[in-house]
């Protein structure tokens, strides 16, 4: 089992780089943060960019790997991005992972743009990620499609990971399911309804049956496949020690390879105390990496271009 944190992109540079430093301290794996211009949940509180705020973290911290949860095509264009990404996975020394995902709407209706319906979000993310990934894995890319459009992209020297960055891909539903199983190393799920907690673990189970079913298909090996559990969904997992066992025992069960919680902050949504996330960090991440197999980082698929 691996375990990931996020920080939110809330708090001044001088708050938020030990919070960085100490999740590699602590001995986290991985840590990530929101990609939204604003989130429904703090639409009150500050909220600096994420490209920069990843990039601050990367020179902060050494060994551990930053990543982007989730980015959308909401306010990306796949170019833009990309060089983002290629500056992001300098800096870091090949530390960056990108999560993605449709998005949900806010962020799209703060840019003033109308309402997607379902099919055409899916519709729009398959583009978004099918372009990506030829952009990071070739120089000079022509497209026009329904959503995007591209002239002789460049876009050198390329990835520091090759053949690219990993991707890993936000879905729930059939078809987005379909495109982690094509172009992600990893996917990432917050589980579905109910939001209960015995109901929810029951839909994170029935997503992970979709996902070996959409792995089957796509020809890939569902046992070398990066899965990650966003924990904080029907409870704050680290509101005690004993919770945040439970829970990450539930999803080692459930065949997951990584977990996510959210850092602590001090009220309202993910409050919690830094004093549990250091005891989580020093008792139990030891004791969970000792008793489990530690997973082997998913290749990146190699084939790039279906």
């Amino acid at each position: 089992m691996r375990f990931g944190i996020v920080i939110l992109p809330e708090y001044p540079w001088r708050e938020a780089a030990p919070r960085w430093h100490n999740a590699e301290a602590l001995g986290f794996d991985h840590a990530w943060t929101y990609d939204h211009l604003t989130w429904a949940g703090l639409a009150d509180v500050p909220w600096f960019g994420t490209t920069p705020t990843l990039t601050a973290a990367a020179t902060v911290t050494s060994t551990i790997r930053l990543g982007t949860y989730v980015t959308s095509p909401n306010f990306r264009h796949p170019l833009t991005l990309a060089r983002d990404i290629l500056a992001l996975d300098d800096i870091s020394g090949g530390r960056f992972t990108c999560g993605i995902g449709s998005g949900g709407g806010l962020d799209a209706a703060i840019l003033g743009a109308d309402p997607l319906t379902p099919r055409q979000t899916v519709d729009r993310l398959g583009e978004f990620v099918a372009l990506l990934d030829r952009l990071l894995t070739t120089d000079g890319v022509d497209h026009r499609g329904t959503w995007f459009a591209t002239r002789d992209a460049r876009t050198r020297p390329g990835c520091v990971q090759q053949p690219r960055v990993p991707f890993v891909m936000a879905a729930n539903g059939p078809r987005a399911l379909r495109l982690a199983a094509t172009y992600g190393s990893g996917w990432v799920t917050t589980g579905g309804e109910p939001r209960d907690h015995e109901g929810w673990f029951a839909s994170v189970a029935e997503l992970g049956t979709r996902l070996d079913g959409a792995l089957a298909a796509a020809g890939r090996d569902a046992t070398t496949f990066d899965r990650y559990l966003s924990l904080d969904v029907s409870c704050y997992a680290l509101s005690s020690v004993d919770l945040f066992e439970e829970m990450v025992g539930r999803a080692a069960g459930l065949g997951f390879t990584d977990v996510i919680v959210h850092y602590p902050r001090a009220a309202g949504v993910y409050a919690g105390s830094e004093d549990v996330l250091a005891t989580v960090a020093a008792d139990v991440l030891p004791r969970w990496r000792t008793a489990t197999p530690q997973p082997t980082p998913a290749a990146t698929p190699s084939v790039l271009h279906p």
